[in-house]
């Protein structure tokens, strides 16, 4: 109990009283002032010998040591310091501190609470590096070529090969500079190969890219060459590649060959790429067996689409039946490695996992996904297409094995497509009743399907003009699939062409509505627009239509036709001026051409394209009168003769074509050609001589029995003939060269006051039109006023409109501008 101190009852009942006094025993800062202290560190006399507790004779033995238990005994030296290790018998533990380490109440004289180093102020900057060491150079000059690869290869993604290409030569440049920089400061082994050999790779396909390949061959030589370089060897395929290109097919089988020697088979997929591209190299050059051998490798070892239907494109090639149908079934067998649409269907019941697939539904992989099954499904179809007729005895047979093969593979939903594309090829064939009874058959089928054979029966009714059955269809298509803008053309074709035009336009805006693409509905609603006279919504519909078909002759025409209509002669030229560079042979655009400049004033002009239109069509009529009076009205006549010979000619032409046993008229078309010195003087001398004899041994039949009745038959002949002989004399008559000959018809044509083009407002039109008196008995009279734009109908139908030219005559499909039948119509 001696050493229990109990606190006084006066005292505080404060447990940390004392801890903040100021002891100076324990002040360091003054210890170079201690003499005690002093003395301990310069002799030994502050060294402590070893002791433990239970040895109290020492230095400190006879003293008690200070605890928290015990009276607090100020120590006046160091010498008195406590021992932190040693404790007597039953004594505790010593206080080794009275302060908390780091903190105090009290601050020492001149310093201030900083634990974070502040008060020091800013690090010093770092030091700068000196780039004028020659190693520093050569690191900055490195960092500029990979920078200069890197700018040629973004220029290259963005599509600007020159630059691309620019960029890769200033690396090259760069690069050569580097490794002579460190030939000169003598450290050639370090050279970066690495950048040596990207940047020889980038500026190789640079060089290939802008179809520079004898530049391109050249550095991928210098490449392949470097031993140093590894790998270096598949760059052959590279080469390989541009030998393709120049179709040097031999040494690109043999590039392609070396660079699969240095291939491990390790590499499996590049070997079987390689060896693709040499099958393909075989087709080029017609060697079918060997590109089979190389595909039924493929085919065997790693099978994909496209090997399997280059495979069957060389057996139908070679013709070889039973090996066509092997390499199909072949081909239908070959995983996609695609998973099903059907985890795309969202469960109702977990609103999470219907978030994941709404956000995964159109992703990038689905896209890929999809768009590898269309591509398979296309190389099947056309494999399909293609060797249908050729498996079996009739095409017919063929589609139905194929159609057997696919329903039990996983493309089972193409079967469908492949009757569709049977009952097309009957309609190629002509045969309309196989194709329709084809098509009927999908009448029961699912709605897809459905409405896609409905909308090419619609098709091939109104094709044949029963319109009845072409609105049932259509109505058909359309109840099976409402979004189908097929389906809903042709149901605005058959109101069209029963003159509903409101109700035809609504059936367009709709099919414009489900596919804003649909260009055969926004042609067919111009043309719709146009018949009821809202020209301006009719010219909103074709400038549309020309942004999207940028070079169809057929809107052009349109546009021009409408600008004419509402009176914009200037902007009916320019249409048609762009007409001429798309279709710069069309002659019935040259006259019209012709026809507007004329209406303008400018003969000119007019007199250019009217020599146009006649250089590419010379049977037309009416270009034939306007350039025959431009001469004259010029006091050229005798060119003007030329073209009244042409006249002349294409007149007993006609006649020839109506009367075609009448000897008269070939006689003069004989003279006629003989005059002008064409080729089909033999023609109709041939046929001249033949109906010669036909009539000599007519005539000799009839009058060997009835001598009255081939009196009578000689006597009509010869009125017709007559008749023939008139106008032939004044045709002659009014192209001699006598002005006495022509000049009254000349003057009668002008006193009736007649035009064959009418009058212009910004000058009289010329007015020479040739005309003979006709006889009571006359069998034909003189060709007529023609408009030149009479042979541009607008069209509504199967197609769209194309403008006749000289030698396309037009038939009543050209009326209307409908879906043509064809895979086209089949949804997507």
């Amino acid at each position: 109990m001696e050493n229990v101190h109990l606190v006084p009852e006066e005292e505080e009942d404060d447990l940390y009283t004392g801890y903040n006094d100021y002891n100076p025993t324990f002040d360091g800062e003054d210890l170079h002032n201690d003499e005690g202290f002093q003395q301990a560190v310069r002799t030994s006399h502050g060294r402590r010998p070893p002791m433990t507790a239970k040895y109290p004779g020492t230095a400190i033995g006879g003293r008690p040591i200070g605890t928290a238990y015990g009276s607090r005994i100020p120590v006046g030296t160091a010498m008195g310091r406590p021992m932190t290790g040693a404790v007597q018998d039953g004594a505790a533990r010593p206080m080794t501190a009275v302060r908390a380490a780091g903190y105090s109440s009290s601050i020492a004289r001149g310093s201030v609470f900083d634990p974070l180093g502040q008060a020091k102020g800013p690090a010093p900057p770092l030091e700068t590096r000196n780039e004028d060491t020659p190693e520093e150079k050569i690191k900055i000059l490195e960092k500029k070529v990979n920078d200069l690869i890197e700018e040629s290869c973004l220029a290259h993604a963005r599509g600007d090969l020159q630059l691309s290409l620019e960029k890769a030569k200033e690396a090259g440049r760069k690069e050569r500079a580097l490794v002579r920089q460190r030939e000169q400061t003598g450290t050639a082994d370090h050279i970066n190969l690495d950048l040596t050999y990207s940047v020889l790779f980038n500026l190789a396909n640079q060089y290939a890219n802008n179809d520079m390949y004898t530049e391109a061959l050249n550095t991928y030589q210098v490449i392949v060459k470097n031993k140093m370089f590894s790998n270096a060897g598949r760059l052959k395929v590279n080469m390989a590649n541009i030998y393709f290109k120049q179709k040097n097919y031999t040494k690109a089988i043999k590039f392609y060959r070396m660079a699969l020697d240095q291939i491990s088979n390790a590499h499996n997929a590049m070997r079987i790429k390689i060896m693709q591209n040499i099958g393909v190299v075989f087709i080029h050059m017609g060697q079918y067996s060997d590109a089979i051998t190389s595909f039924e490798y493929i085919m065997s070892e790693s099978p994909n689409i496209k090997t399997g239907f280059n495979l069957i494109l060389c057996y139908y090639a070679i013709g070889d039946r039973e090996r066509m149908k092997k390499a199909f079934q072949k081909l239908i067998c070959v995983p996609l490695g695609i998973d099903d649409d059907d985890k795309y269907i969202p469960p109702n019941d977990d609103p999470h996992a219907n978030m994941v697939i709404e956000a995964i539904k159109n992703d990038k992989l689905h896209q890929m996904e999809r768009e590898r099954k269309a591509l398979a499904e296309k190389y099947i179809m056309t494999s399909a297409k293609l060797i249908a007729p050729a498996i079996e005895s009739s095409f017919a047979a063929g589609f139905d094995w194929c159609v057997d093969m696919v329903k039990g593979s996983q493309y089972v939903e193409l079967a469908n497509d492949l009757e569709i594309n049977k009952a097309i090829t009957y309609l190629r064939q002509r045969d309309f009743k196989q194709a329709v009874e084809t098509l009927k058959m999908f009448e029961k089928k699912d709605s897809r399907v459905k409405s896609a054979a409905a909308t090419n029966l619609s098709f091939l009714y109104f094709l044949e003009k029963d319109y009845d059955q072409a609105d049932r269809y259509a109505e058909l298509a359309m109840s099976a699939d409402r979004y189908n803008p097929a389906a809903l053309v042709n149901k605005g074709n058959t109101e069209f062409v029963k003159e509903d035009y409101e109700k035809a336009a609504e059936f367009y805006k709709e099919a414009l509505h489900n596919d804003s693409s649909c260009t055969e509905a926004l042609y067919n609603l111009g043309l719709t627009y146009k018949r009821l006279g809202r020209l301006e919504e009719a010219l909103d519909c074709f400038l549309k239509l020309h942004a999207i078909l940028r070079n169809s002759a057929q809107v052009m025409y349109q546009l021009a036709n409408l600008y004419e209509m509402l009176e914009d002669p200037h902007q009916a030229i320019e249409w048609l001026m762009q007409l001429t560079s798309v279709t710069p042979t069309d002659a019935q655009v040259l006259a019209k051409l012709g026809d507007l400049y004329d209406n303008e004033g400018d003969k000119s002009q007019a007199f250019q394209y009217y020599y146009e239109s006649y250089r590419y069509f010379p049977s037309n009529i009416s270009v034939i009168e306007w350039l025959g009076a431009y001469y004259i009205d010029t006091q050229f006549c005798e060119k003007a003769i030329q073209y009244f010979e042409r006249k002349a000619l294409e007149t007993y032409k006609d006649i020839h074509r109506k009367f075609p046993e009448n000897v008269e008229c070939l006689r003069f078309l004989v003279r006629l050609c003989t005059d002008m010195g064409l080729k089909e003087v033999q023609d109709y001398a041939t046929k001249l001589k033949k109906v010669e004899k036909m009539k000599e041994i007519r005539e000799q039949r009839v009058r060997s029995g009835r001598d009255s009745s081939a009196r009578g038959r000689r006597e009509g002949s010869a009125g017709s003939g007559e008749v023939l002989s008139s106008a032939f004399s004044f045709l002659f008559s009014a192209v001699s060269r006598s002005e006495a000959k022509y000049s009254p018809v000349l003057e009668q044509g002008r006193d009736s006051g007649q035009s064959n083009h009418g009058t212009s407002a910004k000058g009289e039109r010329l007015s020479v039109k040739l005309k003979t008196l006709p006889g009571s008995n006359e069998p034909y009279e003189a060709s007529t006023q023609q408009e030149i734009d009479a042979s541009y109908v607008d069209p509504l139908g199967p197609q769209m409109q194309r403008p006749k030219t000289a030698a396309r005559k037009r038939t009543e499909e050209d009326e209307f501008a409908d879906e043509e039948l064809g895979d086209d119509l089949l949804p997507e």
